[in-house]
């Protein structure tokens, strides 16, 4: 619950009648007297900041339902006062020096306060880069960037919540337009908070030619990827239980899973989020323009009387006494287009994909590449099964014993020097590398002889 973390108090300051004086004081302390201070400040410095802050506002302003204090000192005492009972500062003594504080949930409180005060617009093309750069850094190192997955999760709930913001702020300023009776109000409210604030800032950036929708289909063929793979899922579920984010295997994968498919859910329902955006503005659009359409009254005689006018002036005999700038020929002041309405977008016809047919000289040359990255690919498993048909019954056997047949067992032959280290160590848990005295020259490779010997075996046995 959320006032179990919260003084029962808290929220006294900002709905009593200085509520306003009270708001702006506690953004004035946290944006300038604590925002660049590590250690706690001075109450002597606090009732000062307080002071100054006090002096340009009225006694009115600053007091409650006590009677307005007129004495500077003790003003800002009493307002020190109603911070610090109702929980938003925080005084202990350091070494004998009384300091202050902000109350810890109190700051988190102030801060989200603050970020809405400031009207902080969110960047659509940063949120949708922070999910699929966090997303495809999980992907590509599991073992050490798991945590992005869970940011990749935030970041995409907090996009949303944004895009669903839009849409019900675009109908909470329809709602007061539609009861604005004054038709200059009313113009007022959709020139200055429905298209400066929403429909130029949030709605225009996702109609522009590098709007942030063009990484969706990333995103989500990235999450689809990832979530279809469970050695990865596996991998990343390891992660959590190793760094202390999981109980073990199964609930992290769990999480795992939950956080891809949230991502997917996101991005792959944000068409209805859009719709409900583009159906707000063009029903506004054609509200405003039935407007301005009926705001001028027609003039049936005005044709009349343009006409009987240019007669006038066609008959005079000398030039009518005009003002220079005055024409009766001048065309109407404004853009030269004519308003249109909002057309809907056309649906997309889906069209059947080709089918491609592949040369079969072009598939035999990829299945002839792909078998030669085989056969020239050392691996633990390959270089393993060939010493182990080497060594058949001994417990270990010289480089100058094994036969090389072909060129496929002459490329694990080559390797065999480093098994002590190859892979990270990997074979040296079951094979001993040892020098040995002479020299290897099987037709395939010159080089000084060595032994390899089973683990657990006796090691340093003589060789058949």
């Amino acid at each position: 619950m959320l006032f179990t973390h919260l003084a029962d108090d808290l929220f006294r300051p900002l709905a009593s009648p200085s509520r306003a004086f009270n708001a702006a004081l506690l953004l004035h302390l946290h944006r300038r007297v604590m925002a660049d201070s590590v250690e706690p400040i001075r109450k002597g410095e606090i009732l000062a900041a307080i002071g100054d802050f006090a002096a340009g506002w009225s006694p009115a302003e600053i007091a409650d339902d006590e009677t307005p204090l007129a004495d500077p000192a003790e003003r800002r005492s009493v307002i020190y006062r109603r911070f610090v009972d109702t929980g938003w500062l925080v005084e202990r003594r350091e070494r004998y020096v009384p300091v202050v504080d902000f109350d810890p949930e109190a700051r988190l409180l102030l801060e989200e306060l603050s970020r809405l005060d400031r009207g902080e617009t969110r960047s659509y093309g940063g949120a949708v880069l922070d999910v699929l750069g966090s997303l495809e850094s999980a992907v590509a190192n599991p073992a050490d960037r798991s945590e992005a997955l869970s940011n990749a999760a935030k970041a995409a709930r907090t996009f949303l919540g944004h895009v669903r913001s839009l849409a019900g702020s675009m109908r909470k300023i329809e709602e007061r337009i539609l009861r604005e009776e004054d038709q200059r109000a009313a113009f007022r409210l959709y020139f200055e908070d429905f298209v400066e604030r929403h429909l130029i800032s949030d709605y225009r950036t996702l109609h522009t030619r590098f709007n942030p929708f063009r990484f969706r289909s990333a995103i989500v063929r990235e999450a689809g990827r990832a979530l279809r793979d469970p050695l990865l899922v596996r991998g990343l579920a390891e992660a959590l239980v190793r760094e202390a984010r999981a109980p073990d295997v199964p609930a992290g994968e769990r999480r795992i899973r939950a956080d891809l498919a949230e991502i997917l859910a996101v991005f792959e329902g944000l068409d209805r989020h859009l719709e409900a955006v583009d159906d707000v503005v063009a029903r506004l659009e054609r509200r405003i323009a039935a407007a301005v359409r009926y705001l001028d009254r027609p003039d049936s005689l005005a044709i009349e009387r343009t006409a009987a006018a240019l007669r006038a002036v066609g008959a005079a005999a000398l030039p009518p006494d005009l003002p220079a700038e005055v024409s009766l020929l001048r065309p109407p002041i404004g853009e030269a287009h004519l308003f249109t309405p909002r057309s809907r977008r056309a649906p997309i016809e889906a069209e059947p994909l080709p089918e491609i047919h592949l040369d079969p000289a072009v598939e035999a040359f990829v299945i002839a590449k792909a078998e030669f990255r085989r056969r020239t690919t050392v691996t633990p498993e390959t270089i393993a099964t060939f010493l182990e048909v080497k060594l058949g019954r001994k417990p270990a056997i010289r480089g100058s014993q094994i036969a090389v047949d072909d060129v496929d067992e002459f490329v694990i032959f080559q390797r065999l020097r480093e098994i002590d280290v190859l892979f990270d160590g990997t074979l040296a848990e079951r094979y001993a590398l040892s020098r040995a005295e002479g020299r290897v020259s099987n037709g395939w490779l010159d080089c000084p002889d060595f032994v390899v010997a089973r683990r657990g075996m006796a090691e340093g046995a003589p060789c058949a």
